[in-house]
């Protein structure tokens, strides 16, 4: 480590919140122990955060989209649903979910402890979803839909924001992805789960099957909610599973990956950080472009629906579910490593949507069966950049933590209006072809891209106002005081330009 970058680090070992008054606490931030200790740091986090966030995922997506895996039987009959009806309990969990996120992800930014409240909402939603077992008519489950709105809200944007809060602009990205796999497995081995269920367990205790797909699926999801509140971090200044010096080095990282503390100032409130977000144009274009984009995948809740087109009994139909979701996770993953290697953002994002427009153009075409599974394949990768949609937003909207974590949830919240449209979209009456329902997604997927070039324009302009700020600065007195320091430490004066250039929008 030069000196000019240990200087930089003292600077904001400053600025952090102090963890005790041990010497001790610092000894990771020496030169020496500075690499190893953040190798280490990490680590520990991807074996303990990131296992807990992809777990909980998966049981978030598959209590939530069991009722289509129920409709396939007997749910619709069983609770004397009409068509208009089925669709209402699909929109209705997005009335709650929705606005609930914003005010959570504000509470998030403002409490101490948020294992424990991450962990509470997660056994919340695994009640709910048990209690849908239980239900007789249409007034019920759809109380069980309201209600399970509100707990899921805390989910995504919330992990999201918690992994903002350890990861640096170059992890996060392949973080996320990795996360985002929970509910692309969840698709998958959900259905495949589902079908389990749903075959083996119909008139046991004289219930029926789809029944007991609620109560087991929500049994699984509250307990490991518990286990959830002892295995999730808080954040780096108080973990209760980090020791002092590690905590300190988590909140040293970050300050030096955005160029200041990842805190709050003291004075700043969490009605500041929503009012920040509201304002900054970059927040309500991501809000129309996730909008869009989830519009133009809402497919997802439909999926055993659709490859039940191809002309298949239910078992088989669940299994040929699994695939599509098992590629779109390796894509995921391989498009985020990708992504975090390059610091790019956009094409990383929208390519996946242009695919998926390819799938729609297919499936408009043909009802072949051959074309039309292909065609699955293709949707179902769009998702590999929905995985990367908030991570972007935290890239572009960085600091302070409760303006990126509001405009987390605003974005992510908003953005799933799309997915309560998405439920009318995809009505049966348009089958078994959805030509209609493609034609709507194909469309809000072209508008997403337009947005989202929008969007790389702004950041490219407001980077290349930031390099003439740091280019006047760079003359007269100041380019004296950066060649003295390349001599100091040994390097031309382009490398030490290069050291001293601060923040970038990644785009």
């Amino acid at each position: 480590m030069s000196i000019e970058e240990e200087k930089k680090t003292e600077s904001f070992a400053e600025n952090v919140v102090a963890v005790s008054n041990d010497d001790d606490d610092f000894r990771l931030l020496t030169a020496e122990a500075r690499e190893e200790g953040e190798r280490a740091l990490v680590r520990k986090l991807d074996r303990r955060l990131m296992p807990t966030a992809v777990v909980i995922y998966i049981l978030n997506y598959i209590d939530r989209v069991a009722v289509t895996a129920a409709r396939l039987q007997g749910l619709e009959q069983d609770l004397g649903l009409t068509t208009v009806q089925y669709e209402s309990i699909l929109a209705i969990l997005y009335v709650t979910y929705c606005p609930a996120q914003i005010p959570s992800n504000m509470i998030l930014s403002y409490i101490s402890r948020p294992s424990l409240y991450i962990g509470a909402c997660v056994v919340g939603w695994g009640l709910t979803s048990a209690m849908t077992g239980v239900t007789t008519n249409f007034a019920g489950i759809m109380a069980c839909r309201v209600f399970i709105g509100l707990p899921e809200a805390a989910f995504y944007p919330g992990i999201m924001y918690l992994l903002s809060r350890w990861y640096t602009r170059k992890e996060l990205a392949v973080r996320s992805a990795w996360f985002y796999c929970g509910l692309l497995i969840s698709n998958a081995f959900g259905s495949l789960i589902a079908a389990g269920i749903l075959a083996k367990m119909q008139g046991v205790l004289g219930l029926a099957a789809w029944r007991w797909l609620f109560y087991i699926e929500g049994a699984i999801t509250m307990f490991f909610g518990f286990l959830t509140m002892w295995l999730l971090p808080d954040f780096p200044h108080n973990t209760r599973w980090l020791n002092a010096a590690e905590r300190r080095l988590g909140q040293v990282r970050l300050a030096e990956d955005a160029g200041e503390a990842d805190k709050d100032a003291d004075n700043l409130t969490i009605y500041d950080g929503l009012w920040q977000a509201i304002k900054d144009p970059k927040t309500i274009i991501f809000m129309f472009m996730s909008c869009s984009q989830l519009l133009g995948l809402s497919y997802i809740n439909f999926f055993p629906t659709l490859t039940q087109t191809l002309g298949f009994n239910t078992t088989v139909t669940f299994l040929m579910a699994a695939p599509p979701w098992v590629f779109a996770s390796a894509c995921c993953v391989l498009n985020a490593w990708h992504a975090d290697r390059s610091g790019e953002r956009f094409f990383h994002i929208a390519s996946w949507w242009w695919v998926v427009i390819l799938g729609y153009i297919i499936s408009l075409c043909t009802m072949a069966t051959g074309g039309r599974y292909f065609s699955l394949f293709l949707m179902t990768t769009g998702y590999c950049g929905f995985a990367l949609t908030l991570t972007w937003v935290a890239n572009a909207i960085p600091r302070p933590p409760a303006k990126r974590s509001v405009a987390m949830g605003l974005v992510n919240g908003f953005g799933n209006l799309g997915n309560m449209m998405g439920s009318y979209v995809w009505t049966a009456s348009w089958g078994p072809e959805y030509h209609q329902s493609m034609i709507i997604a194909l469309c809000s997927l072209v508008l997403a891209t337009a947005l989202g070039f929008l969007m790389r324009w702004i950041l490219i302009r407001e980077n290349e106002h930031m390099d003439k700020i740091e280019k006047k600065l760079m003359e007269g007195s100041g380019r004296e005081r950066i060649e003295e320091a390349a001599r100091l430490e040994g390097i031309t004066f382009e490398e030490a330009v290069k050291r001293r250039k601060g923040f970038r929008y990644l785009y």
